[in-house]
């Protein structure tokens, strides 16, 4: 197993991740750096250990005695401050995607996660999201967040079952569920956050590629996990303006 593992960490270093998706938002180049980083180094303890094992059956006790409690502490400390590094690198890239604020121009998009569906809600022009009541929540009459009909800002919000975002243009999400913890997961965006019931999650992203890229859940929401499955459509800027004008018109006669 080790070995493969060896193995397996060589080609990282070499090809692109060939195994994951092809990366589709700007942060994603980071975490792939990021990832290919740590690889090379536990690679390198991988190798270092195996080293000191054969060195430690081959050598001789008095030859083993030469190896001073300093470099013994040395390497210790050497190998904690790897892992300190880290650490430290993966929560600056962490915070970099949820803790700060997401652009004044940022395409904004409510994710609901609902047993086995997940919808997308933008807020119209007015740019504002209308209210909801958990009793008016009918996905067989085309209501399935329970948008408020008295409420006059949910007139305009458009709800799709696909997510579309312009190319090259921040969209800011905002998760939620409707019933369990479900997990939004984009692989190719390089993006998975848990959707918790009461709870709301924001984080950022900047899709950099145009094309149709998988949504899935990662977390084991029920018998019909398997199927809930979504679809992120990445598009022109011009080609989002036409989107979004078709769904406010087709909302406008609803």
């Amino acid at each position: 197993m080790r070995t493969v593992r060896i193995a397996i960490g060589l080609l990282a270093l070499r090809t692109p991740f060939w195994w994951m998706p092809r990366a589709g938002s700007l942060h994603a180049h980071a975490i792939d750096s990021l990832m290919r980083s740590s690889l090379f180094a536990l690679l390198a303890l991988c190798v270092l250990a195996q080293v000191l094992l054969v060195a430690g059956i081959v050598l001789r006790r008095e030859q083993r005695a030469r190896f001073s409690p300093a470099w013994r502490w040395a390497a210790t400390v050497a190998v904690a401050l790897l892992f300190v590094w880290m650490t430290i690198a993966a929560e600056e890239l962490w915070s970099t995607i949820r803790l700060t604020r997401a652009e004044p121009h940022a395409v904004q998009v409510e994710v609901t996660g609902v047993q086995f569906q997940w919808y997308f809600r933008y807020p119209g022009p007015d740019g504002i999201y209308g209210k909801t009541k958990p009793e008016l929540i009918d996905a067989a009459g085309g209501n399935p967040l329970g948008l408020d009909p008295s409420d006059p800002r949910s007139h305009d919000d458009i709800v799709s079952s696909v997510l579309v975002l312009p190319v090259d243009r921040q969209a800011n999400l905002q998760l939620r569920a409707q019933d369990v913890v479900h997990g939004f997961f984009l692989p190719a965006m390089r993006v998975m956050q848990n959707a918790t019931p009461g709870r709301v999650s924001e984080f950022h992203l900047t899709p950099n590629r145009t094309g149709d890229y998988a949504i899935v859940c990662s977390q084991v929401c029920g018998l019909g996990h398997y199927r809930m499955h979504a679809v992120l459509r990445v598009v022109s800027a011009q080609q989002f303006a036409v989107w979004m004008s078709q769904r406010e018109a087709a909302q406008a006669e609803r």
